[in-house]
């Protein structure tokens, strides 16, 4: 899910640079980039489907805070398609990339992917009463923490999960 994460920061890249998949079979290079666009939602949907066989889980402590963690995702995934535009060369590209992939993957926070955005899905912030904040990638529309339960999770790692419940 790291990898899938960043993976616009390549398909960014490759555009900018205007490398196409079909060396020149095209005499422009829009249906190549369409495919590119198109990678990160195939895998996107792999990564929903394989996650049924993560671990179950649940959240069985009182739910004291909801928050929707969309936007605050949001500005540094769009760091990374500035990142993406300022490098020149595919040398320091790959260099940047795998350190930018270190960090995200090490941060086992950074699952942020705008795909599943696209898919319905939802990121949120939710605390419970000892005041651990968890994140839940879910279809469901969640604000009233009260009401909110989560009975049928997969976990990710120790605070990421995905609802299984659909809104």
């Amino acid at each position: 899910m790291s990898l899938n994460s960043i993976l616009f920061v390549v398909i960014v890249y490759l555009i900018k640079q205007d490398i196409s998949l079909f060396n020149g079979f095209f005499l422009c290079t829009w249906p190549s980039h369409l495919i590119l666009m198109i990678i990160p939602i195939f895998l996107a949907k792999l990564n929903l489907k394989t996650s049924k066989y993560l671990e179950k889980d649940s959240i069985e402590s009182k739910i004291t805070q909801i928050e929707q963690a969309n936007n605050t995702y949001l500005p540094s995934y769009l760091g990374y398609f500035f990142i993406a535009l300022s490098i020149q060369n595919v040398q320091t590209f790959i260099f940047i990339f795998l350190i930018l992939f270190v960090f995200v993957y090490f941060s086992q926070t950074q699952y942020f992917n705008p795909v599943f955005l696209l898919l319905g899905y939802h990121f949120y912030f939710v605390t419970i009463e000892d005041n651990s904040k968890n994140i839940i990638i879910s279809k469901r529309k969640l604000k009233i923490p009260h009401e909110a339960e989560f009975k049928k999770l997969r976990r990710i790692n120790y605070y990421t999960y995905i609802d299984e419940e659909v809104a």
